[in-house]
């Protein structure tokens, strides 16, 4: 192997209230993918920042080809070839995807753009991207969630960066969108650049990364400079410190009737009719590729997009929701997959994000907050649902994402709600915090709640769910009975015919 190309050097990061690197050291190859793995809240998005100039570090050195660095910003750590793509996205959504892609190197001719320059630049890199059908002139807002990761992957790309980190890239992914990564990947490693890969997935690490390292509350546990003695079993031990045998843990229990029945729905992304049910005590699958509806035939349930026909009926009642705040009213609120942008208010601390749609139980005459059962309340879920933050009134936007799920679960468990929908619930969350949640969905149906869960991980939903609506399409082709749900019929039933 050649010598290292990147090297961390007693890096320690502290925030106020929190130690969030603690002495951490390892290094990384040159023509190597080096897995960084480890529980939301260990480290892994805070090196990455220290890498790219965003963070700044209290002690330690960061060493590149074996000259020291101290980056004061991102432009400096761009300069020497550091290009990060973090799974939170960082483009501008009212630009073009030519103008993202090229965005602080946009050609120019005779002091104005050159736009048929960008343009052919923009076609090149989304043919290596496995990406031909997206049109340079779109707008970003207007693409998928995964089509956006792309996007982002491309500008990374196109700056020729020498060290590229990737923060759980294939979270909002397609299956074919995947596999483009996967060839990148490869090329990347192949031409000699150091490839840095977060992920949660175990999969991925074992079949894409040459070496690993592990983190736990800030501090390196372990590298791995070969995967020839490491296994899945002791990847989790080292990254929760302790055995979990089972992540899924899944517990079974007796259903009552129907509480949710969805019947001949259909809307913007579901093009034929579906009906389903959700039973009291159910935990309900909905699984298929991205794009094949899921996500949005919950939204026409929920009433965050209007139905062009169908009917709801919830409790025995029709219901036909204006909007999401009814549908909360009335007992049914859903996590979003896009949690920046549709379930988090970035600004706002952790205590405001788990009360924000409760605290009027707390209020007097619902006019005056009630700051301390807010507090109790958010203190409450905090330790509950182990979110790792300083305090409730830390800005929920520091937390990793895996815990910003966490306060948003904490939200609607804060509620009066009877049908809880899940998009994506355990993206970007590690293997000890998805077995909490996991362990919740169990213990909310074991109390008589009914949980939806959307999710294109065909392991979850198998493992966790009673019974799972297969879609594909805009169509809802199948619901399997858990004892049926193999993994191939599953896939087979998911994949275009």
């Amino acid at each position: 192997m050649s010598e290292s190309y990147l090297r961390f050097d007693g890096i320690s990061v502290e925030f106020p209230g929190v130690r969030a690197l603690d002495n951490v050291s390892f290094e990384a190859h040159a023509g190597e993918v080096h897995a960084l793995m480890g529980e939301n809240g260990a480290g892994k998005s805070t090196l990455l920042k220290v890498l790219s100039g965003v963070n700044k570090v209290t002690a330690g050195a960061l060493w590149i080809n074996g000259e020291r660095h101290v980056f004061a910003n991102e432009r400096e750590a761009l300069a020497q070839g550091i290009a990060i793509i973090y799974q939170e996205l960082t483009l501008s959504p009212n630009l073009s995807v030519a103008e993202n892609l090229l965005l602080g190197q946009l050609p120019q001719k005779n002091g104005f753009i050159d736009r048929r320059t960008m343009r052919e630049s923009a076609i090149s890199v989304l043919r290596d991207l496995g990406e031909q059908g997206i049109d340079p002139a779109t707008k970003v807002r207007d693409l998928s969630i995964g089509q956006q990761q792309m996007i982002e992957i491309g500008r990374a790309l196109l700056r020729n960066a020498r060290i590229i980190a990737f923060d759980e890239p294939t979270s909002s992914l397609s299956v074919q969108e995947i596999r483009n990564l996967k060839r990148i990947v490869q090329r990347l490693r192949d031409e000699g650049k150091v490839v840095l890969y977060v992920t949660h997935r175990m999969d991925e690490v074992f079949e894409m990364c040459d070496a690993i390292t592990v983190f736990r509350d800030g501090k390196h546990i372990s590298t791995h400079p070969t995967l020839e003695h490491i296994d899945h079993d002791l990847l989790v031990s080292e990254m929760v410190g302790r055995e979990i045998a089972d992540v899924y843990g899944y517990r079974s229990r007796e259903h009552g009737g129907a509480v949710l029945e969805v019947k001949d729905l259909k809307g913007p992304g579901v093009r034929v009719p579906a009906s389903f049910e959700v039973r009291q005590g159910e935990v309900f699958g909905l699984f298929g590729l991205v794009g094949a509806g899921r996500s949005e035939l919950l939204r026409l349930v929920c009433g965050a997009v209007s139905a062009e026909e169908g009917a709801v009926h919830f409790k025995g009642e029709a219901c036909q929701f204006a909007s999401p705040r009814e549908a909360i009213y009335a007992g049914i609120a859903m996590c979003p997959e896009d949690r920046k942008s549709q379930g988090i208010f970035a600004i706002a601390s952790v205590a405001d994000n788990i009360n924000i749609s409760c605290r009027r139980f707390f209020s007097r005459w619902k006019v005056f907050r009630n700051a301390t059962r807010e507090k109790d309340n958010a203190q409450d879920y905090i330790r509950r649902l182990r979110i790792k933050t300083p305090g409730p009134e830390t800005r929920i936007g520091t937390l990793s994402g895996g815990n910003q799920q966490k306060a948003i679960l904490a939200r609607w468990l804060s509620e009066d709600i009877d049908v809880f929908v899940m998009d994506e619930p355990t993206r970007g969350i590690d293997v000890g915090a998805r077995r909490d949640i996991y362990s919740l969905l169990y213990d909310l149906a074991e109390q008589g709640k009914s949980v939806v869960v959307i999710s294109s991980d065909l392991a979850e939903v198998s493992s966790i769910c009673d019974r799972i609506g297969v879609m594909r399409d805009g169509e809802m082709v199948d619901i399997v009975p858990r004892d049926q749900a193999t993994p191939e019929r599953l896939l087979g039933l998911a994949l275009p015919a």
